[in-house]
């Protein structure tokens, strides 16, 4: 009871000579199993003198103690304040019983039972104790690649089901030797009951194949290789909850290699550094970045890099951030012992398909694209993209959330019925209502692929089983032909479709805890609107029961639609063709068969109207002659929001607000006609980068002023994937709170469509609570 002060020790002991003994039964819910919460409270309750049980159950864990009065007072506030620095207490229910003839405190064997509540951790970085060890060569598990412990190792990605207990796990065909067995079994050692438990002579092992199909027998497959990694080779390399593409990230044509093989032309690759120090010559680093780095989720962090660094100018182009991850695992940081200091790390896949996670599967998808593959022999249960975050305005904020955060819920304002909300299209996750927790799935990715539609179904399943969860309500997008869409209507449930944006909304007050009304500020790429258009620069007031469409970018047309998305010249030209009677010609347009698209735009065939804000980056950068053709999407939005080096600057072009059949329109075609007009007269493309981004704060910026005057809400939501621009979010949210807005933005999930399913569920909870009005 270190945090118990002695002088209230002492007083609890002398009363104790006098107290009369008591039994209270303790059950506390939350995040208490793997995380070393059993020895924990074993400990405590034997150095304290008392007796009684502790064990896990499927709803958390339940404690029976006994003894004098003053001492179970201090126990339990120990329990309380105390706890393993990874376990994460939700509730606390505490009762006296009857007293039990009993001499000592006793860890007792998990109970199973129908109703599973409790959570589970998610996969946790190597531990400071243990990467000691891993380097001691005096430890008998020096260098073994599969060292963990109760506060690290993998947890999510292991488990099929509760209680979290070793048969339930993929290391349940693995038997302990008698050194493990002996500090499983004993509750004052760091791995009782730590499920992955294991060493060279009973765990897991590694094995590095070449691309023939060879089995290497070097005596050391790391030194092997990170000789291979030196050289410039291509390695896959299972980790935690999936497999990774390794490279030498300052080998240049070693990077142009893994893209080619990939089939990934410019999007940013993450990588993988050995330590902060190493991550300090590469990049600039705030004290909240390198927290983030150091945590026990390891996610990827979006960093500002540095000028005249080693790494190859492929790894990250056109971008003045850079994705990095620390050394998480045991394995990886054995790698780095001979390997360059900086990796390539990036998901094992071809472009677009899910993280590859099984040995075989591995080895014949990736054929062509690795020239080495270090296995080993521990099942991946359910595979897992590492997350990416980035740190904006005093915040670490998610934009892939996945491996270290999931499957830890969002807490929710209040408890309701179990929904199931089905994300988006792209970025998708899954989520999970149950009681006053939201669980979010990992990162499934684009459903357009038929892997990523196989993990889904396979997500869906597992989530529903594992938290034995049966949904009353199955909750889609609007949009009839998305995949989520398609499930949703084969499911024998319930299911109600919501419009994309109202989920946006809804997203960002559940993270909050919020009940609403609030100014919702939706800005993306691309939602079905309930009139047939692509919605995606919308101002909804509203809560998660219904919102009113307050007012939206002038819709513009959108030439060949999704063609559209992939080559901004053809969204610039519709933008131009809209904005003008006569059309300008452009830089851009040399070389493009812009005659066909005009046609039909004259005729309006294949045709698609958009008020997104998603798509009004992409024209701008395209007429700017930044991006007329991307490989992946938002790469024209970002070379464009690059381009302001930083500022929004003073100057804006023009842009107007009109009414119309009780919406406000924010119009968009003055803003094009004054880019045009700067492109003519040579501004350079910061300038106009610059003027754009302070075109849109001032725009946006005045029509949440009209809806505030007009309803009387000063509380303002800000979401969808337009606000992973750094520029125009930490911009906006500084002056809109300058001008006494409150402004509450994505922290927990992603803005984008990431966060999407949540927002889905809890539209679906009050849809079935009678309060669901919808969008008008």
């Amino acid at each position: 009871m270190a945090a118990v002060d002695r002088k209230q020790t002492e007083t609890a002991l002398n009363s104790a000579t006098v107290a009369v003994e008591e039994r209270r039964r303790i059950s506390i819910s939350g995040i208490v199993q793997g995380v070393g919460f059993r020895p924990f409270v074993y400990r405590l309750a034997v150095s304290s003198g008392l007796k009684g049980f502790i064990r896990n159950t499927p709803s958390g864990v339940l404690i029976e103690v006994q003894g004098a009065s003053p001492l179970l007072d201090l126990f339990s506030h120990a329990v309380r304040q105390d706890a393993p620095p990874l376990a994460r207490i939700e509730t606390v229910e505490e009762k006296l019983i009857d007293s039990l003839p009993e001499e000592n405190f006793v860890i007792g064997y998990s109970s199973a039972g129908s109703e599973v509540e409790t959570l589970i951790p998610p996969d946790i970085a190597l531990c400071e104790e243990c990467r000691k060890e891993l380097f001691d060569p005096a430890n008998r598990r020096f260098r073994y690649p599969f060292i963990n412990c109760t506060n690290c190792g993998p947890r999510y990605t292991i488990v099929s089901r509760l209680p979290y207990d070793r048969p339930f796990t993929s290391m349940h065909t693995f038997a302990m030797c008698g050194e493990c067995e002996c500090e499983y079994r004993d509750p004052l050692d760091r791995r009782f009951h730590a499920e992955p438990t294991a060493c060279p002579v009973c765990g897991p092992a590694l094995q590095l194949v070449d691309a023939s199909g060879r089995t290497s027998v070097a005596d050391d497959v790391l030194a092997e290789t990170s000789t291979i990694l030196r050289s410039g080779g291509i390695i896959a390399l299972k980790g935690v909850g999936g497999f990774h593409l390794a490279v030498d990230a300052s080998n240049e044509d070693a990077v142009r290699r893994l893209r080619a093989r990939k089939g990934r032309e410019a999007k940013p690759f993450a990588v993988m550094m050995r330590d902060a120090v190493i991550t300090g010559r590469y990049c600039e680093l705030s004290d909240g970045e390198l927290a983030a780095l150091n945590a026990a989720e390891a996610p990827i962090v979006l960093l500002k890099k540095r000028d005249g660094t080693a790494l190859a100018p492929s790894v990250a182009p056109e971008s003045d951030r850079l994705g990095v991850m620390l050394a998480y695992s045991p394995l990886h940081a054995l790698l780095f012992d001979g390997s360059p200091e900086v990796l390539v790390m990036t998901s094992a896949n071809f472009s677009e398909e899910p993280i590859t996670s099984e040995n075989d599967d591995a080895v014949k998808r990736l054929q062509g694209i690795a020239d080495a593959f270090l296995l080993h022999n521990r099942p991946i249960y359910l595979k897992c993209d590492d997350s990416v975050t980035i740190h904006l305005s005093g915040k670490l904020r998610q934009l892939r959330r996945s491996r270290g955060y999931v499957p830890a819920p969002v807490y929710l304002r209040e408890s309701g019925p179990s929904v199931l909300g089905t994300g988006g299209e792209l970025k998708n996750t899954i989520a999970l209502l149950k009681d006053s927790h939201a669980i979010l799935s990992q990162h499934i990715g684009d459903m357009k692929n038929f892997e990523s539609y196989r993990h889904f179904e396979h997500v869906a399943r597992h989530l529903q089983h594992l938290f034995q969860v049966s949904p009353e309500l199955v909750v889609h997008d609007l949009h009839p032909d998305y995949m989520t869409t398609l499930w949703a209507a084969r499911q024998e449930l319930p299911r109600l479709g919501v419009q994309h944006h109202h989920a946006h909304l809804a997203s960002c007050l559940a993270e909050q805890r919020e009940e609403g009304p609030a100014i919702g500020l939706i800005l993306d790429g691309t939602g079905y609107g309930f009139d047939g258009r692509i919605w995606g620069g919308e101002l909804l007031v509203g809560d998660c029961g219904g919102a009113e469409r307050f007012a939206s970018l002038e819709p513009m047309p959108l030439p060949g639609g999704e063609a559209a998305i992939m080559q901004p010249w053809r969204a610039a030209v519709g933008y131009l063709f809209r904005s003008f009677s006569e059309m300008p010609e452009l830089p851009f347009m040399k070389g493009r068969s812009i005659e066909p698209v005009v046609e039909l735009l004259e005729k309006q065939v294949g045709i698609y109207e958009t008020s997104s804000c998603g798509r009004l980056f992409d024209a701008i950068a395209a007429l700017c002659g930044l991006k007329g053709e991307i490989s992946y999407e938002g790469e024209a939005a970002v070379a464009l929001t690059h381009a302001a080096g930083g500022s929004a600057g003073d100057s804006a072009f023009s842009y107007g607000l009109q009414e119309e059949n009780g919406r406000w329109i924010m119009l968009v075609s003055p803003i094009v006609r004054d880019a045009a007009a700067a492109v003519l007269h040579g501004v350079s493309v910061a300038e106009i980068s610059r003027r754009f981004h302070r075109t849109l704060l001032d725009c946006f910026q005045e029509i949440i002023a009209r809806a505030s005057m007009a309803t009387g809400i000063k509380t303002v939501a800000l979401s969808g994937g337009v606000f992973q621009n750094a520029l125009l979010f930490e911009t906006l949210i500084r002056e809109l709170e300058a001008g006494g807005y409150r402004v509450l933005a994505h922290s927990l999930v992603p803005s984008n469509d990431g966060g999407l399913s949540l927002g889905q569920a809890m539209i679906g909870r009050e849809y079935l609570k009678g309060n669901y009005r919808g969008v008008h």
